[in-house]
């Protein structure tokens, strides 16, 4: 099984060689192309789209969040592991959230 660790630089090196990563990339835009994927990823949903659709468009929404922690060397297996322990201790839809 592959770790968040392993994906990140897969993912990374990637896009590096192909080419998505000569000169700056603007962070907003970036975050707004992970954004952009879950788009489709609804727009499958809304059309029907074939259940292999769907997890494609969030596949690719993975991939390009991984992709970000990798330029950026964010440890997103760490965050995950520790945001898990956060959730674990929340309360009950805590307090009262309706979503």
């Amino acid at each position: 099984m592959s770790t968040v660790k392993k994906l990140v630089r897969e993912s990374h090196s990637i896009a590096k060689s192909k080419g998505w990563w000569e000169g700056k990339r603007n962070d907003g835009e970036l975050i707004a192309l992970m954004h952009s994927e879950l788009s489709e990823a609804l727009e499958a949903m809304r059309n029907h789209g074939k259940i292999e659709d769907i997890a494609e468009e969030l596949a690719d929404c993975c991939i390009r969040i991984f992709d970000f922690c990798g330029a950026r060397k964010i440890d997103l297996q760490k965050a995950i592991k520790a945001k898990l322990k956060k959730n674990r201790l929340r309360p009950y839809r805590h307090g009262n959230k309706k979503f």
